[in-house]
């Protein structure tokens, strides 16, 4: 059975899966097409409508049967929410998810990082990748409730004593015409949003552009939106071959608005997205829009990103050493030192891994951990490694490894004494991080 960290994902076997959450929550599911939204309020699964074609929600147990979603579907979120209203997540344990095959027999545990003031989290999705189909590991949460959640959806959401239904939300229709140049004011209405948050200001990148264009006509070529294109390439590729690589990544994937500014004011009325456009870590950003086959279509592709230094490289790898030496000093054992040799052998590994689009502890050509620690010069007894993708910081990993018990095995692990830390931006899955280990 595989542990997943946040971003971590699996294939699927053919057939039905189920995935289960234990205890106080109610568990719901959102199913939606590569943009993101509901077709109808049939799509939304939860205790006031347990089921829809492919989807039975039965107490704690959600099954889904991937051949028998609705036409066009291609994505299933599971979500979870405390069964008592009012109720944060934070009072309640840290719920599990648990996946298996039709047979029963165990796929997959999730344990996301705690909740502070979240009411619904979005556990895994299930989602369709070429012929197969797939489960990703989420872990994000929303502060304003299921309901919350169902808006971003595209769900009308309706409460009533504590109850909640449903009915699908009016989308407004597209406007005829072509659409205009994506490039006009956008970074006049960044800068403005990101001075009233308090951050610096970003600048335009023609790399950014450059792979925002590319990818933003793909998707109008495809008719969908998505992380990636028809041509089988990820916007996080795109973005390492227009010659940026970078440290940290955010990207912006919708259809539908006529104008930047109405694309801005989109992201700025979301939450998760309003914190990308406003993240001070980022220092540049570019934006581009395509027009699709339907009359209005419009898809558009903003990216923000900070690049790859000696220096910015050092200081993530620090946060990463530091952060796992507090766990480390928690558990009341000594701190591992920063060991160059498992730093070459680690960093090597993860940029392999985002060169080679793979996601394993071997490598392609049959070498392991302990084959890159020999060949990086290293004589150390014990080796041990920690893989994790798609998370975009220090913290975030590091909390994604000690909430899943044999990566926290290996970071508490007594007879470890060095720690080796790699980082690689690219990929399909965006960021690539390894810990390697020896003692």
């Amino acid at each position: 059975m595989s542990e997943l960290v946040p971003g971590g994902n699996l294939a699927l076997p053919g057939g039905a899966v189920s995935v289960r959450v234990p205890g106080p929550f109610d568990v719901s599911a959102l199913i939606t097409d590569d943009g993101g939204k509901v077709r109808g309020d049939g799509d939304f699964v939860f205790y006031n409508q347990p089921s829809a074609p492919g989807a039975r929600l039965r107490g704690d147990t959600l099954t889904v049967e991937p051949a028998a979603l609705r036409p066009g579907a291609t994505r299933v979120t599971v979500a979870v929410s405390p069964a008592g209203p009012g109720t944060p997540l934070s009072a309640l344990p840290t719920p599990v998810l648990l996946v298996a095959d039709g047979g029963g027999r165990p796929l997959a545990r999730f344990s996301p990082p705690p909740c502070r003031q979240e009411t619904v989290l979005l556990l895994a999705e299930v989602y369709r990748r070429g012929e197969g189909w797939r489960l990703r590991a989420l872990g994000q949460g929303y502060a304003d409730g299921l309901a919350g959640l169902a808006r971003d959806f595209g769900v009308d959401v309706e409460e009533d004593d504590g109850g909640v239904s449903t009915r699908t939300a009016p989308v407004a229709p597209p406007r005829p015409g072509a659409p205009p140049s994506a490039g006009g004011g956008f970074l006049d209405l960044v800068n403005s949003a990101r001075a009233a948050a308090g951050c610096p200001p970003v600048a335009h990148d023609a790399r950014l552009a450059d792979a925002a264009r590319e990818h933003a006509g793909m998707m109008a070529r495809g008719g969908r939106l998505g992380v990636e294109g028809v041509d089988g390439v990820s916007v996080h590729q795109r973005v390492v071959a227009a010659g940026y690589p970078y440290l940290a990544v955010g990207e912006h994937l919708v259809s539908g608005p006529p104008t930047v500014a109405l694309f801005l004011d989109h992201c700025l009325r979301h939450e998760a997205a309003r914190r990308t456009v406003c993240d001070p870590v980022f220092t540049h950003a570019a934006v581009a829009s395509a027009g699709g086959d339907g009359p209005g279509d419009t898809y558009w592709t903003a990216l923000w990103a900070s690049p790859l230094t000696p220096d910015g490289l050092d200081r993530t790898v620090g946060e990463v050493v530091d952060l796992t030496n507090r766990e480390r000093a928690v558990a009341g054992l000594p701190q591992l030192s920063r060991d160059p040799l498992l730093t070459a052998a680690a960093q090597a590994h993860s940029a392999d891994m985002a060169a080679r689009d793979f996601y394993s502890h071997t490598a392609p050509d049959g070498s392991g951990p302990g084959d890159r620690a020999a060949a990086a010069g290293s004589v150390r007894r014990t080796i041990g490694e920690n893989i994790a993708c798609g998370q975009r910081s220090a913290a975030e990993v590091v909390r994604g490894w000690m909430n899943s018990p044999g990566h926290r095995a290996n970071i508490l692990k007594a007879d470890f004494t060095h720690l080796g830390v790699g980082f690689a931006g690219g990929g399909r899955s965006g960021t690539y991080w390894t810990q390697l280990f020896g003692g």
